[in-house]
């Protein structure tokens, strides 16, 4: 059985997660963590300041978060100095938060999967972006991206990764966030990120030519699909040796 805290319980990510966790038949809920306590399926919550007394009490097999930056960096070393295995979804880390969260996991030799984005579709997409920038690298770049408008992070951490991949591929180019005034397009990454409603999640990659658009897309309908990728590597990463991996290494891409 795969014991299983996870981080901002009263979340829309962390109740979707909590939901699925409690059907599966080789997991077990014992606790959440949040900026307050209470309890979630039938299971404690606790605050961060008492993070490390709960899990050397519950001893879970695997953390679970997917939150923001400044609680993530408080956690997850709490988590891996308890011996917790990491899923670790959030995004909006800056170079400094992500290297102290990667010192953490490598200091304590613990197995983690960080991600931004969990869908399996995507982590699919990612590497159709990449074949494709790679025949396509003389074609004008345009990256769109919308989510909900709760959602601080701007450009979002899958559109980031989707950066960097067209980087690696035809960089360097510059990245244009959005356009205004009278200027001709150049070699250039158009990016625009779009707020608004309740949008799960949406990203199109466009290479554009003359007479032809090749566009490529992921539409995320429901949490759930996020939820579902990190179950799915919660159960893949407990008996894995320590170390950072990505979904990649979980879905077996090459």
């Amino acid at each position: 059985m795969i014991k299983v805290v996870i981080c901002g319980a009263f979340g829309r990510m962390g109740t979707t997660i909590g939901g699925i966790v409690t059907k599966e038949q080789d997991m077990q809920l014992v606790g959440g963590v949040d900026i307050k306590e209470g309890t979630f399926f039938g299971v404690p919550v606790v605050s961060s300041d008492n993070l490390a007394g709960f899990l050397a009490s519950v001893k879970p097999d695997v953390l679970i978060d997917f939150t923001v930056a400044a609680a993530t960096v408080v956690n997850v070393p709490i988590a891996t100095k308890a011996g917790c295995a990491i899923i670790l979804g959030t995004t909006g880390l800056n170079p400094a938060e992500r290297k102290g969260i990667d010192d953490a996991i490598i200091k304590a030799q613990v197995p983690a999967v960080i991600s931004s984005n969990y869908s399996i579709g995507m982590n699919i997409l990612w590497t159709l972006i990449r074949d494709a920038a790679r025949k396509l690298g003389d074609y004008d770049v345009e990256l769109t991206e919308a989510h909900h408008r709760y959602k601080k992070d701007a450009p979002s951490g899958t559109a980031k990764t989707i950066l960097q991949i067209l980087q690696e591929e035809i960089g360097p180019r510059e990245e244009i966030y959005g356009r205004e005034g009278m200027k001709e397009r150049s070699s250039e990454i158009g990016v625009h990120v779009i707020r608004g409603g309740d949008i799960v999640g949406d990203h199109a990659v466009m290479f554009a030519s003359n007479y032809e658009t090749v566009t490529l897309s992921h539409r995320a309908y429901d949490r759930a699909v996020f939820a579902e990728g990190a179950i799915r590597s919660t159960r893949w990463v407990v008996d894995k040796k320590p170390g950072i991996y990505g979904m990649k290494d979980v879905l077996n891409l090459a």
